[in-house]
């Protein structure tokens, strides 16, 4: 017969002679149980045992058949220790560890190659609200600007005429958009000084 299929877990001892003795001896003996009879013979065999598995043979067993000496009984026996299994990860957790090393490698990677790649430059039109807001009011500005020129223009070249002001008014607030069209194309057309003499310089350096 052999062991149960789910063995008693903790201490495991190793086998002595006066071990397989007292198990032999057990195994044949009336006063102990069948099941335990065959489990002492079982356990007679293997190198070591579960102590909860002599244990309890040694007490079903009449105390006329124990040995007196339990020192030399376990005289040379050593304790076996196993090692607990490793968890297992989930997937999740191996999903995220594998991410988590990805990114660490960018950054490291990034790192590295800081100084030999040069920066982009980010540097956009109207990246930030305040740049915005003030384009837009120097927009108005120009365009306020232009219809006053144009309106006291043609009201000093036509008189009083108030539809020629106005004329002249629109004419000034039309120019002016065109002027602030053609600026806004220039000034977005040519790079960042700063920062083109920024990259010259570390790329020198570099060298």
């Amino acid at each position: 017969m052999s062991e149960p299929r789910n063995p008693p877990s903790g201490l495991r001892i190793s086998m002595t002679e006066p071990i397989r003795s007292f198990l032999l001896s057990a195994s044949k003996d009336g006063d102990v149980p069948r099941e335990l009879q065959d489990l002492a013979l079982n356990l007679s065999s293997k190198n070591n045992l579960h102590y909860k598995s002599f244990r309890s043979i040694w007490i079903r067993s009449p105390p006329s058949t124990r040995p007196p000496d339990l020192i030399r009984l376990f005289s040379g026996s050593n304790f076996i220790l196993s090692s607990p299994k490793p968890r297992e990860k989930s997937e999740e957790l191996k999903a995220r560890l594998t991410k988590l090393e990805e990114m660490a490698e960018r950054k490291a990677y990034a790192e590295l190659v800081k100084d030999i790649t040069p920066r982009k430059n980010t540097d956009e039109p109207f990246s930030s609200y305040k740049d915005q807001i003030g384009f837009g009011l120097h927009v108005v500005l120009i365009m306020f600007t232009g219809y006053l020129v144009g309106y006291a223009a043609f009201r000093a070249l036509f008189g009083h005429s108030p539809a020629m002001s106005a004329a002249g008014g629109i004419l000034g607030l039309v120019f002016g958009m065109l002027v602030e069209t053609f600026l806004f194309i220039i000034r977005t057309s040519n790079p960042d000084p700063r920062s083109s003499t920024s990259n010259t310089s570390r790329l020198k350096k570099n060298q």
